[in-house]
C-alpha cells in the first residue's frame, strides 16, 4: 500500500482543479491511501470527495501540521500548492515529494514585459504530470464536485420565476479587476431572456441588491444567501453558467455546464481556463491590450485606472449568445 498526502492549502477554484490528481491516483495506484492537507476555510470546497481517506488541515501553527504529518509515516507527498509553507513541510518531513511547477517565472515574463513563454498545457495536466512517477495517466473525466445531500437547495424554496430554469450568474470575485463592473452587469442582465440569479460571497451583497433593484423581477440576489456547496449545486442545475475567472468557475466545469467566461486582467494562457469545456461555451475577453495580463492574480482596482478589460467587453454579444444558446435548446425540447 502507498499513502500519500496531496498538499492544496486554498483556493476554492484552485482546489477543485486538482481532484483529477485525487481520483487518478485513488484509481491507478493499488491500494492507494489518500490524505488530503488544506485550510479550514476551504475544507468545505473539498470534504465530500469520496476518493479522500483522511482530512488534514492546515490552521495558524505549522508546528503542530508537520507533528502530525510525521506522526503518520507517508510514504509520498504530493505538493500541488508550491509555496513557502508546503516547502518547509517537505523540508522538516524528510520523505520523497513531487512537486507542481506553478511556472512563475514565465507568468512574471508575460505580466511585467508581455513576452510569451507559457506552455500551452492547461494547469490540470501539470498536476497530473507531478505524479507520472507512479504510472498514473490522466483518464480524461474532467474536473469532480461533490455535495452532500445536506447541502443541495429545495429549487421550490427559490422565488417563483426562478424554479424552473435560470442563468447563473457570478457577480462577486476575490479581485475587483477579475470582476465585471455593476453598470455592465445591470446592462447584460436587461439583455437577458432568461431568469437570472447572482451569486457571490456576503461581500457581494450589497452590489447584487443594487443589481437586482435596477434590473427588477428577472433577477434574484442570492449573494451572501448560499454558503459555498449550496451556490455549487445552484451552478449544477443552472441551464447556463455566465462567470468570470473564478472558483465558480471551475465548479461549473466540474458539472459540465454551458460557461460563457469573461476574463478581465488575467488570461486563459495562464493555464487556469475551464478545463475539458462544455463545447458551447465560449470565452470572452478583450485580446491585444497593451497592458493585459497586468497581474496573475488580480487587483482591487485597476493599475491604469482605465480598467478597458473589462469596459471593452462585448456585453451585448455575451447576453446574444446565452440567448441564442437557450432559445435553441428549449426549442429542441418542444
Amino acid at each position: 500500500m502507498a499513502k500519500f498526502i496531496i498538499i492544496r492549502l486554498s483556493s476554492i477554484g484552485d482546489i477543485v482543479l486538482t481532484t483529477p490528481v485525487i481520483r487518478c491516483l485513488k484509481e491507478q495506484v493499488k491500494d492507494a491511501e489518500i490524505h488530503f492537507l488544506v485550510k479550514r476555510q476551504f475544507l468545505p470546497v473539498i470534504s465530500a470527495n469520496p476518493y479522500i481517506d483522511k482530512f488534514h488541515c492546515l490552521d495558524d501553527k505549522l508546528s503542530l501540521v508537520i507533528k502530525m504529518i510525521k506522526e503518520e509515516h507517508f510514504d509520498y507527498i504530493i505538493d500541488l500548492q508550491n509555496n513557502i509553507r508546503s516547502f518547509i513541510i517537505k523540508s522538516r518531513i524528510g520523505i520523497k515529494s513531487f512537486t507542481v511547477n506553478k511556472i512563475n517565472f514565465r507568468k512574471w515574463l508575460i505580466v511585467n514585459f508581455k513576452i510569451n513563454w507559457l506552455p500551452d498545457i492547461h494547469i490540470v495536466d501539470r498536476y497530473i504530470e507531478t505524479i507520472k512517477f507512479f504510472g498514473v495517466q490522466n483518464d480524461r473525466k474532467g474536473l469532480d464536485y461533490f455535495i452532500s445531500n445536506e447541502e443541495k437547495v429545495d429549487l421550490n424554496s427559490l422565488p417563483f420565476p426562478f424554479r424552473h430554469g435560470y442563468i447563473a450568474l457570478v457577480s462577486g470575485g476575490k479581485h475587483a479587476t477579475k470582476q465585471i463592473p455593476a453598470e455592465y452587469t445591470i446592462a447584460l442582465c436587461r439583455s437577458l431572456h432568461f431568469p437570472v440569479i447572482l451569486l457571490g460571497g456576503a461581500e457581494d451583497q450589497h452590489v447584487g441588491k443594487m443589481i437586482a433593484e435596477s434590473v427588477g423581477e428577472n433577477v434574484y440576489n442570492a449573494c451572501g444567501n448560499y454558503n459555498i456547496n449550496q451556490s455549487a449545486y445552484l451552478v449544477k442545475q443552472a441551464l447556463l453558467l455566465i462567470t468570470t475567472d473564478t472558483g465558480l468557475m471551475h465548479i461549473g466545469a466540474a458539472f459540465n455546464k454551458i460557461i460563457l467566461s469573461v476574463w478581465g486582467n488575467t488570461i486563459p494562457e495562464f493555464g487556469m481556463s475551464p478545463y475539458t469545456p462544455h463545447s458551447s461555451s465560449e470565452i470572452y475577453e478583450v485580446k491585444e491590450l497593451y497592458c493585459r495580463p497586468c497581474s496573475k492574480i488580480g487587483f482591487k482596482k485597476c493599475p491604469r485606472s482605465h480598467f478597458r478589460c473589462m469596459k471593452d467587453q462585448d456585453i451585448e454579444k455575451i447576453a446574444e449568445t446565452a440567448n441564442k444558446i437557450l432559445e435553441q435548446s428549449l426549442s429542441a425540447t418542444l
